[in-house]
């Protein structure tokens, strides 16, 4: 993809086909990218059920019918919701689609009456931490204990 996509969001249920295989090539990367590598039984909420309606959201990003990214928005009882599995397809990269996922799933997270957002990486994803740093996050301390992130993050919407 070398020209700016048409790309179209969809809400979908994360066990649907596109969501599972898009969050089957994220936890590959991540498996590669991490030095302990990954495995997302270990995480809070392994079958993304608070990324459903009522309570939350998964989105998928399509340019056409391709899958090119997706990102879930958890919800929480704890006065907060949770950002998570923000990921986006290697031919896509580089297109300012992450920042597009996340201003859709800030847009969701509203519409669910979530007025503050929370998020974890992994020091093994800088495009990410940055992303965070330059579009209104605020590092926090350690909010969690999935073993995977280094950083922790808030945004107020």
């Amino acid at each position: 993809m070398t020209d700016t996509p048409t790309v179209t969001f969809q809400t979908v249920d994360p066990r649907s086909p596109d969501a599972v295989a898009c969050l089957q090539d994220y936890y590959d990367e991540l498996a590669r990218r991490f030095d302990t590598g990954f495995d997302v039984n270990l995480s809070a909420d392994p079958d993304a059920t608070d990324m459903l309606a009522p309570r939350g959201a998964f989105l998928v990003a399509y340019a056409g019918t391709q899958v090119r990214g997706c990102v879930g928005v958890k919800g929480t009882d704890k006065g907060y919701g949770e950002i998570k599995r923000l990921w986006v397809s290697p031919e896509a990269r580089g297109l300012g689609l992450s920042k597009r996922l996340m201003d859709q799933a800030e847009k969701t997270a509203r519409t669910l009456g979530i007025a503050t957002l929370r998020l974890d990486t992994n020091a093994a994803l800088p495009e990410a931490i940055r992303l965070y740093q330059t579009t209104g996050w605020t590092e926090i301390d350690r909010f969690n204990d999935d073993p995977y992130p280094d950083f922790f993050f808030e945004k107020n919407l």
